[in-house]
């Protein structure tokens, strides 16, 4: 399959025609509130003490990866005054409000009403270490449930692709199979050969894709099942084997696991197998893979090359579905450790499978820039964002342009 550009953005004035979605489904190939600084810190105030929206405070703590501690430093208050203000036991002054709305990256207004969390824990998917630390964990719902923010609003000045993820509930082998062929189908991509762009698959079924920089390499991937459903992965893993599977056992949970809570080693293994079974399915393996009472190595790394998976999980799925006895299956791993390759490959690094980057996300940010100049920090603004928090969950740059105006323009993005 040919890879295309896309996205477009015919500029769109009408209000009315806002909420129209597009019902055609996707395929891999068509792709604020403003507030004045607060007077310096030292300055007398007269005001009043503020009440603080605690699980806010948190939410940017977390974000920003701080400790109650770390902040606290930062802005001359204790840690356990911190956990006070968290805890909506403490007021906070103005100039401490802006002084925590200055490093954390937020505005007043973010900090001064509660607007409570919708995000429920069946809703959020990890891929990754089981044991990874609380902190860990913490910091990347945060920064998800941030950009889920984020998104809404840029909803509200730009159409983003319908989202169709289907609903397969899944769990026994059998359907797992079946779901990847049906969740195929569904996108129109067929059985018979490689997907081209995962980021494309998920992108165009209406999956708002990002990666964070600086996250443990105990997180892949994380996803939420959100109204419009937000993949993140963490960039420290430089393949695209790997990060194709990750973007496929995202869209598994997305796909099986909706309403349910996941995490462990039962759903984990669903969403590997919905993984596998989604790259490369059951009928081309039956095809393809190589036969004989040796691993054939030359023609496993052939399958590689075609279908973007690696050969540990190429190696997995012969044994799944049985061309791969236990033995031989155990000999192939034993293999890949011996010689460097249980966890960078041959063509991992050595830039023969590019990294496929985000369109989505950054092509709206681009539209709300060309449609009204300084858009997006605008748009971030009105979720309370200064362009710093803008910046660590999108992972582009922003400088401050000023105010959203009264009557902003609608955008369409829609794929070619």
């Amino acid at each position: 399959m040919k890879a295309a550009k896309v996205w477009s953005f015919p500029l769109r004035r009408s209000e009315s025609q806002q909420g129209r979605r597009r019902t055609a489904r996707p395929n891999e190939n068509s792709v604020g509130q403003h507030f004045d600084k607060r007077r310096p810190l030292g300055r007398p105030s007269m005001e009043t003490k503020a009440k603080i929206a605690g699980e806010q405070l948190r939410l940017a703590r977390l974000a920003r990866g701080y400790s109650l501690e770390e902040i606290g430093e930062r802005v001359g208050a204790t840690r356990q005054f911190i956990h006070q203000l968290e805890t909506g036991a403490r007021s906070a002054s103005d100039d401490l409000i802006a002084a925590l709305a200055d490093e954390l990256g937020v505005t007043a207004a973010f900090l001064g009403e509660p607007i409570p969390s919708t995000v429920r824990p069946e809703q959020c998917h990890f891929r990754g270490h089981i044991t990874r630390p609380a902190s860990v964990t913490s910091q990347v719902l945060a920064r998800g449930t941030l950009l889920d923010k984020f998104v809404a609003a840029i909803e509200e000045h730009l159409e983003l692709p319908e989202v169709s993820f289907p609903d397969l509930p899944a769990s026994s082998a059998e359907e797992i199979e079946q779901a990847a062929e049906k969740a195929r189908r569904y996108w129109g991509l067929g059985t018979t050969g490689p997907i081209t762009s995962m980021m494309r698959v998920v992108e165009n079924a209406g999956a708002v894709v990002t990666y964070f920089g600086d996250l443990s390499e105990r997180v892949d991937a994380f996803s939420m099942d959100r109204r419009r459903p937000v993949i993140v992965r963490s960039s420290l893993k430089e393949s695209l084997c790997r990060q194709r599977f990750d973007f496929a056992h995202e869209c598994g949970h997305l796909i099986m696991h909706r309403g349910i809570q996941t995490g462990d080693r039962a759903t984990e293994d669903q969403a590997h197998r919905f993984a596998s079974a989604f790259l490369f399915p059951r009928g081309a393996v039956l095809r393809e893979f190589p036969r004989g009472r040796t691993i054939n190595w030359r023609a496993l790394f052939q399958l590689k090359l075609r279908w973007k998976m690696s050969v540990r999980a190429i190696v997995r799925r012969g044994y799944d579905l049985g061309l791969l006895s236990p033995a031989q299956y155990r000999t192939a791993n034993i293999h890949l450790v011996k010689t460097g390759q249980a966890k960078v490959e041959t063509y991992d690094a050595d830039g023969t499978l590019p990294i496929e980057q985000p369109e989505l996300l950054p092509s709206a940010i681009a539209a709300l820039e060309s449609a009204i100049p300084g858009g997006a920090v605008a748009v971030g603004r009105q979720v309370g964002f200064a362009p710093a928090m803008l910046e660590l969950v999108t992972g582009a740059s922003f400088s401050d342009p000023g105010p959203m105006p009264d009557d902003p323009k609608v955008v369409r993005l829609r794929p070619l």
